[in-house]
C-alpha cells in the first residue's frame, strides 16, 4: 500500500512495483489508509509524511499499537532528510524503514523487494 497525497509519486509507485508484480493498492490520505488497511491486510505499508490530515507520524503510530496492524512492515517516503526527521520516524513513530524522496527507482525497488522478503521481527 502506497500513502501519499502527490498523484504524480501515486502513478509512479504504482506503476514502478506493479511492473515487478506486486499488487498495489494507492490511497491519498491518512483515515483512508486505515479503512483499507482492515479489508487490504497489506504486507507493506508505504508512508509519506507530510499529508493533510493524518501527518505520516501519526499513522504508523496508529499502525504500530494496533494488535490488528502492528505486524505490518511500514516503511516512510518523505523529502524530510534531516536526521531528526528520521529518528522521529524510526524511534518515535515506529517505522522499520526510510526512504527520501526523490527516489533511486533501481534502488527503491530493491530495497522495497528486500523488506518484503525479510520482515522485520516483532518481540
Amino acid at each position: 500500500m502506497v500513502v501519499d497525497d502527490e498523484e504524480d509519486i501515486l502513478i509512479l509507485l504504482k506503476r514502478l512495483l506493479g511492473s515487478r508484480g506486486h499488487r498495489v493498492i494507492t490511497v491519498r490520505d491518512g483515515r483512508e489508509a486505515l479503512r483499507r488497511m482492515k479489508e487490504e491486510k497489506p504486507d507493506l505499508v508505504l508512508l509519506d509524511i507530510m499529508m493533510p490530515g493524518l501527518s505520516g507520524y501519526q499513522l504508523c503510530k496508529i499502525i504500530k499499537q494496533s494488535s490488528d496492524t502492528r505486524s505490518t512492515t511500514v516503511a516512510m517516503l518523505s523529502a524530510k532528510s534531516m536526521d531528526e526527521d528520521k529518528v522521529r520516524a524510526l524511534e518515535d513513530s515506529g517505522a522499520d524503514w526510510y526512504f527520501t524522496k526523490p527516489i533511486d527507482t533501481r534502488r527503491f525497488a530493491e530495497s522495497v523487494e528486500w523488506l518484503l522478503r525479510n520482515p522485520p521481527k516483532r518481540g
